[in-house]
């Protein structure tokens, strides 16, 4: 059998200009990873194409190629497969939002919500709302711009991924630096749930955790899902 753990990148920055770097929480979420998992020993570590998604698996194995400095132990080079890219959450916000305002008024109220609080405590809660009804609309394709990855393209391209790990031989033991939609799909895919349980599950994914699977023969299952031992209070988020 073979051993598959995805891991949600650090905390970025996704209330800023540039969405797609790790804030310095990020960073420490990643070195922590990298700490916790020194001595997993795998054979593969892959990462999507996003800068949040690479430079976690560069500093997880950074950490720990500094904590075995003179013992001979490190990690495979980190490989990029860019069918681990999260959905375009920016596509999202900027294209499909404002098509689904002029078409939904309940939606637009939500926008409004959002922007009211856009600079209190509360920020975070009103994203979120406005986000989830957002993606479910993408999702069920009320929703839709040829400039943006669809539902149904987003779900093609990672479960191609899932089917290339899942031929890797017996005794692999892969590190995956993804994004909360993409291990939402995974496991999905795992229990053999439906779409709607993808998002229901990315909402869940902390940064910098950990969602552990066992695979072989074509066959996946899930063992754990979201874990966050490895993370103090401190170090522990979700956005």
């Amino acid at each position: 059998m073979s051993e598959l753990i995805l891991i949600r990148h650090g905390q970025a920055t996704p209330f800023e200009k540039d969405t797609d770097q790790l804030s310095e929480l990020g960073q420490r979420q990643a070195r922590a990873v990298g700490a916790f998992l020194a001595e997993s020993q795998p054979t593969h570590i892959i990462h999507g194409p996003l800068v949040r998604q690479r430079r976690s698996a560069e500093i997880a194995s950074a950490e720990v190629a500094a904590e075995g400095a003179g013992q001979g132990r490190g990690w495979p080079a980190p490989a990029l497969d860019p069918r681990l890219a999260e959905f375009d959450g920016d596509g999202l916000m900027n294209t499909l939002a404002p098509k689904l305002a002029q078409q939904d008024p309940q939606f637009a109220e939500l926008i409004a919500a959002f922007q009211a609080k856009r600079h209190t405590p509360q920020r975070n809660a009103a994203f979120q709302r406005m986000l989830e009804a957002l993606a479910d609309a993408w999702q069920a394709g009320t929703v839709s711009d040829s400039q943006v990855e669809s539902w149904a393209a987003f779900r093609s391209r990672v479960r191609g991924a899932l089917g290339d790990l899942l031929r890797l031989p017996s005794g692999s033991r892969v590190l995956a630096f993804t994004s909360g939609g993409v291990i939402g799909l995974i496991v999905a895919a795992s229990l053999d749930a439906p779409d709607a349980a993808a998002l229901k599950l990315n909402w869940r994914v902390k940064n910098g955790s950990l969602t552990r699977l066992t695979f072989g023969a074509g066959r996946i299952s899930l063992d754990t899902f979201n874990e966050e031992a490895h993370l103090p209070a401190e170090l522990q988020s979700w956005r």
